[in-house]
């Protein structure tokens, strides 16, 4: 230490001499200007998760799997969609209080139907502008191919609210069996697909005329659905049958019936690849998610993830998906390359949706 100090006095001395003799000028001090930060490299895609018990929504960076911020939603937010321009989210919020299977509805408090409504995130101000009414009870929400209008499932009141979302007006209300959940849209934008627990149906909904264009039989207590990349198949999970109806979407008729084997498997979500190939349901009790060939209808591999996985959704190439785990709190990363869980990342109160946005 001592030959350090020394040699900064040698240095600095003569200098110091010649700026007093004014014989030159000392380099102007920059060490306490400040620095700018570089910017951090945006994340490719941010996760979008609806927690029902704690009514607020998680946001996770794809890649690193940080939690970038929670989103103060309202009551209960189930289903969770993004809207074709990739800039807002439409979440389904409800205040009816759960009411799980078994428990006696009389002895809950009733609902808040002032809760009730289709809660509308912009996701550059990352916060709820807007709640518009879509009748009672919401559960899921599905958006229509050109942005203007939510097709939603009124749980309790055995109905689908088709609404236009600039004006907020109901444009129809249409019965689709009873306790409406799963409430899909095609990738063609041609059909919305509304499955009813009680009556183990799904009604199909033509998204130019408005009006209901084919009811079909399904596995017990169906809870979602979704379609190939083409439109031409849709798939549907049915968790008391504990299987999966494959449809020919073009006269809406059943092909085949998947059964899932398994300890407590109780298919609930379900997401196609985007080449098509797989799909990907999640198994509520069963505690996994199970990947089948769309072509073979085998199974391909299950992957253990948390307790009760419920809502699923696959990055835009299909390399991750991400299963919202509900009584666990958390939800599970799989990466579908080696069909491996590569994180799991705390979220908010009982986890439910999931809704995957590309970019920045």
């Amino acid at each position: 230490m001592r030959i350090k100090t020394r040699i900064h006095l040698q240095t600095t001395l003569p200098l110091l001499l010649l700026a007093a003799c004014g014989g030159g000028s000392m380099a102007p001090d920059t060490s306490s200007e400040d620095v700018v930060p570089a910017q951090a490299t945006p994340p490719p895609y941010k996760a979008y998760v609806t927690n029902e018990g704690s009514g607020d929504l998680t946001v996770i960076a794809g890649g690193t799997y940080d939690v970038l911020a929670t989103i103060p939603l309202g009551k209960r937010p189930r289903g969770i969609k993004v809207d074709p321009s990739g800039e807002r989210l439409f979440v389904a919020l409800s205040g009816s209080p759960p009411a799980p299977p078994g428990v006696d509805e009389d002895t809950l408090p009733p609902p808040d139907r002032s809760a009730d409504g289709i809660g509308i995130v912009d996701l550059a101000e990352e916060r709820v502008v807007n709640v518009i009414n879509a009748g009672t009870d919401p559960e899921q929400v599905a958006v229509s191919a050109d942005g203007t209008r939510v097709f939603v499932a009124n749980e309790d009141a055995a109905l689908a609210s088709i609404v236009d979302i600039d004006t907020a007006t109901v444009l129809a209300e249409l019965p689709v069996g009873g306790e409406p959940e799963g409430v899909t849209r095609s990738p063609d934008g041609r059909w919305v697909y509304i499955t009813s627990e009680n009556d183990s149906q799904v009604s199909v909904i033509d998204t130019e005329s408005l009006e209901i264009a084919a009811v079909f039989d399904v596995g017990a207590r169906p809870r979602s659905s979704t379609f190939s990349p083409d439109s031409t198949r849709a798939y549907v999970t049915a968790e008391n049958g504990g299987n999966v109806s494959v449809v020919d979407t073009n006269d809406h008729t059943v092909i085949e019936t998947i059964q899932l084997t398994g300890e407590n498997v109780r298919p609930m979500d379900a997401k196609v690849s985007p080449d098509g190939s797989r799909l990907y349901v999640s198994t509520g009790r069963g505690r996994t998610v199970v990947v089948l060939d769309t072509t073979s209808y085998e199974i391909v591999s299950s992957i253990e993830v948390g307790t009760r996985p419920w809502g699923i959704d696959l990055t835009a190439d299909g390399r991750y998906l991400y299963a919202a785990n509900g009584p666990s709190n958390d939800v599970s990363v799989i990466d579908t390359d080696t069909l491996t869980v590569v994180a799991t990342v705390a979220a908010g109160e009982r986890p439910w949706g999931v809704a995957i946005v590309e970019g920045p």
